[in-house]
């Protein structure tokens, strides 16, 4: 394993921070002119709304940790923060960026660790990519901080939670950074303070290496589930870290014509759902709705249009229940729910978990190229249930890249990731389609589960037999 690319979390790791009382309320006068500038009172004085501001901030924070998700700052705002003041959202849209922004650079006193300009020069000079992974609500106030500490030009790409709506430790965020840095996981080294964060998300990520860097900052919450690769005290430890990592790698030279990479399909090559589609059913039938009929075109457009990331999945099940004509909002719900149960009620085929880390023990890059509704967080909590969540090394769907298989497009996409040519990639599918996209731009192919008008170089009736099959020896 050679390490590519660099990514590093903000606060903690680039940054140090703390906080005081004083501290914040100090920030009290400029959030309530920012609060008044949108026509907003709380008739609070500085240290009722600090507590207040406080609390709705805890709950959002204890909400967001659960979930992984990250909400917009206008929803932050309405729904936590100022929730007890009943304000009128509409009033509070124009500033929340602003408010946001003001929070989290108010409450904390940051620095950046003075070693961090050098080490990211080193790293640099290394030829190494370096990007930055943060989980923070605001949209500003990273960049804002990396141009303050003249450090924004070293990292590309940027990715904060606040963009992809996703937190540490979903491995989603991490697997989409690599992606825009075009590199496998397993060739990604990631350096943070938490492990509950940082650390677990890497792993669950299959990122090749995982530092944590000691931060004196007491935040009160679990910090179990992983064991870093190394604790460092300073980040100029990493530049020793690198230098024998790359030392150790001038001695794995690729042999440019054997296969390096296998990429799969999802469903119904991963996993099949044998009872496809039983709770919406049960569902209609209980709202007398079962026998009503639904044109195959209008549903597939919106199957489409969701694939293709032009609406949510959320939006696509919505969609379908109109076409039932349902539009009370207990009833959309239910049906929602239904449908959701529906997702993800798969199965897994007999030997895939095990034949998939045998395949990357094996030193193979693996992939998936999926065509689906599905967040990249949704399937890979299916993949995590069946233990082999951890070994992708490119996840390219659909609906993040706005086209389906066969479109080259998305073929090429996992090649660029992984930086090989089709040649030394094989396919995994079922669809006749998809192998022959795969197969006319040069990838070999293996059929799965397949019709018979499926064409491929080999075929396998189980999972397992790819151990056995000769072009990946």
């Amino acid at each position: 394993m050679v390490i590519r690319a660099v990514f590093f979390d903000m606060g903690g790791t680039i940054e140090t921070y703390w906080h005081t009382t004083e501290l914040r309320l100090k920030a009290m006068p400029d959030i309530k002119a920012c609060l008044r500038s949108a026509g907003i009172e709380t008739g609070l004085d500085d240290h009722e709304l600090f507590r207040s501001i406080s609390a709705g901030y805890g709950r959002y924070h204890e909400w967001s940790i659960k979930t992984m998700e990250e909400l917009q700052p206008q929803q932050v705002w309405s729904d936590y923060i100022l929730k007890p003041f009943a304000i009128d959202p509409q009033k509070i849209t124009p500033v929340a960026e602003d408010l946001m922004y003001l929070l989290e650079s108010r409450f904390f006193h940051r620095e950046m660790r003075p070693e961090v300009p050098s080490v990211l020069e080193t790293i640099q000079k290394l030829n190494l990519k370096i990007g930055l992974i943060s989980n923070i609500c605001s949209q500003n106030l990273v960049p804002a901080n990396l141009d303050k500490y003249g450090i924004r030009h070293y990292f590309d790409p940027i990715i904060l939670s606040s963009n992809y709506r996703r937190r540490k430790p979903d491995p989603a965020i991490f697997h989409f950074a690599a992606n825009q840095a075009g590199v496998p996981t397993s060739e990604c080294m990631y350096v943070g303070d938490r492990i509950a964060r940082d650390v677990v998300g890497a792993r669950r990520a299959g990122y090749g290496v995982a530092i944590q860097i000691v931060h004196e900052f007491e935040h009160g919450e679990n910090e179990t589930g992983a064991v870093p690769d190394h604790k460092i005290q300073k980040l100029t430890e990493l530049v020793d870290i690198l230098e024998k990592d790359i030392q150790d790698g001038r001695s794995a030279i690729k042999d440019q014509k054997r296969v390096h990479a296998i990429l799969f399909d999802a469903g119904d090559i991963l996993y099949f759902r044998p009872e496809r589609g039983q709770y919406l059913r049960t569902f209609l039938s209980e709202i007398n709705l079962s026998n009503k009929e639904i044109s195959d075109e209008k549903r597939n457009n919106y199957r489409d249009k969701a694939f293709n990331g032009e609406i949510s999945q959320r939006e696509h099940r919505q969609a379908v229940l109109d076409l039932y004509g349902i539009h009370e909002p207990g009833l959309i719900e239910r049906g929602i729910q239904a449908m959701e149960k529906d997702d993800n009620n798969i199965r897994f085929f007999d030997g895939v978990r095990d034949t998939l880390i045998s395949l990357k023990k094996e030193g193979f890059l693996l992939g998936i190229i999926t065509d689906t509704a599905n967040p990249i967080h949704v399937k890979l909590s299916w993949f995590e249930q069946g233990g082999f969540g951890h070994v992708w090394d490119s996840i390219i769907s659909s609906q993040e890249l706005g086209v389906e298989k066969p479109d080259p497009g998305s073929y090429n996409a996992a090649l660029k990731q992984l930086g090989l040519c089709a040649y030394q990639t094989v396919f995994v599918g079922h669809s006749p389609e998809e192998l022959d996209g795969a197969r006319e731009l040069g990838m070999r192919t293996i059929a799965f589960n397949y019709g018979e008008n499926a064409k491929a170089d080999y075929y396998i009736n189980k999972f397992s037999e790819l151990l056995k099959v000769p072009i990946l020896h």
